[in-house]
């Protein structure tokens, strides 16, 4: 009879202490996992579908209603405590979810085709943004108001991690703010921000210069890369085309090639690429996509009222593609800058394109009004549109030609252009002018 009384109050005591706050209540289901991010990136070799989850394990992936097994990219480490995960979608492909949330699959020729780059916060020596401050550090906004434009693509044009130094003591714009090339830096630099846009829609993501392997190379590899392996910092990404109906999309990683001179090696870097392309550049009707600009300049002073004193870029890139037959290429399409510039230099050479306004801080010599000048670039003179704002450029197909428009904050229509062939017009905005959503 005491052996049964002293089990039953065993088990009162048990039941007790399940319901208490300081142990599991019995039959309760284990708190639910965060969902993992994913996103659609677009490759060489198709559509691939990348998750980072902070489990260990790969979530559990479904396509056109059938279960996909994802396989582990990079396990997780001391700076990357997570496992980032990936999977190829089936050509064909129509529906894609991960945990019950829609993947945003490319099914079609993309209409509109969203672009932007250098969209970090920069913490380095003297140049500091204040990432507490969306005023100051804008890519959380650029990228929502974006995604609320429902693009079929977006390409961001490289430049993603700025936080490579602490935030200084007692600065209160950008105190506790992470830094380095780990996790918790990507994830505020980039991942967490751009979310509204990676469900949007699949995205193209170019290296720039930050994803070098001495700066952000680390979280390039394992999180960005469009190659398959995640684990080893390639010096140079392999060079990848993607076909979009009518128009190849030619990605070349110009991570490391010198602005100001041409090195030997730099310039045979590029040249590999280039050659990766074969015949297809001289006739493949293309954009040839790349964070150094070719054929740009850039501000380095200005002593008001004057305009910025400018340099030119990119003598590497421009070695490399002197000779070269790039017939094919229409547009060359990139970042690196921080601000929009576009150079229309007649039917000899394709237009080049500046978007480098996701975030990342402007130039102390630019200026925020449109102007229209002429430059000679590389030998050649170019008719062009530049200024220095936040925010993003909207292309929508027209035919064979393609219409854009260039958003600033608020929505506001900054610029517009015309791309028709190798000529790109581009022209300011009336005061107040709206762009239409679809």
């Amino acid at each position: 009879m005491r052996i049964a009384m002293l089990a039953a109050l065993i088990f009162v005591v048990a039941l007790a202490l399940a319901g208490s706050s300081d142990g599991p209540a019995l039959n309760q289901s284990p708190p639910a996992e965060a969902a993992p991010v994913a996103w659609v990136q677009l490759t060489g070799a198709g559509q691939r579908i990348r998750a980072v989850a902070a489990s260990g394990r790969c979530p559990a992936l479904t396509i056109d209603g059938a279960r996909r097994p994802m396989s582990v990219r990079a396990a997780p480490d001391a700076d990357f405590p997570v496992t980032v995960c990936q999977a190829s979608a089936p050509s064909g492909a129509r529906t894609a979810s991960i945990g019950g949330r829609p993947l945003p699959l490319l099914t079609a020729p993309p209409k509109r085709i969203l672009i932007f780059g250098d969209s970090g916060c920069r913490l380095k020596g003297a140049d500091i943004q204040d990432c507490n401050n969306t005023a100051a550090w804008p890519f959380p906004e650029v990228a929502r108001r974006a995604a609320a434009m429902k693009p079929d693509l977006v390409i961001h044009v490289g430049d993603y991690l700025y936080r490579e130094k602490g935030c200084p003591p007692g600065r209160a714009g950008c105190a506790g703010t992470p830094y380095g090339d780990n996790w918790m830096t990507w994830r505020a630099d980039f991942i967490d921000p751009v979310q509204p846009l990676m469900q949007a829609a699949p995205v193209i993501l170019v290296r720039g210069n930050h994803e070098s392997c001495a700066r952000g190379g680390k979280g390039w590899t394992r999180l960005l890369d469009a190659g398959d392996d995640g684990r080893n910092c390639p010096a140079t990404s392999a060079a990848y085309a993607i076909d979009i109906g009518g128009l190849k999309l030619d990605i070349v990683d110009s991570a490391e090639a010198d602005d100001r001179n041409a090195p030997p090696m730099d310039v045979a870097r590029i040249t590999r690429q280039l050659d990766a392309f074969g015949p297809d550049l001289a006739h493949e009707p293309s954009w040839l996509i790349t964070h150094r600009p070719v054929w740009a300049v850039a501000p380095v002073a200005r002593l008001p009222p004057l305009d910025p004193v400018e340099v030119s870029l990119n003598r590497t890139l421009q070695a490399a593609v002197r000779a070269r037959d790039i017939s094919g290429v229409r547009l060359i399409l990139s970042g690196h800058v921080h601000n929009f510039a576009s150079y229309d230099f007649g039917p000899t050479r394709p237009a080049q394109l500046v978007a480098g306004t996701g975030g990342g801080a402007p130039g102390e010599a630019d200026l925020t009004r449109p102007r229209h000048s002429q430059r000679t670039i590389d030998g050649l003179p170019a008719q062009r549109l530049t200024f220095q704002r936040f925010g993003y450029l909207m292309m929508e197909r027209d035919g064979e030609n393609w219409n854009g428009i260039f958003y600033g904050l608020d929505d506001k229509v900054v610029a517009t252009c015309r791309l028709e062939g190798r000529s790109l017009r581009c022209k300011a905005a009336e005061p107040g002018a709206k762009g239409s959503q679809r």
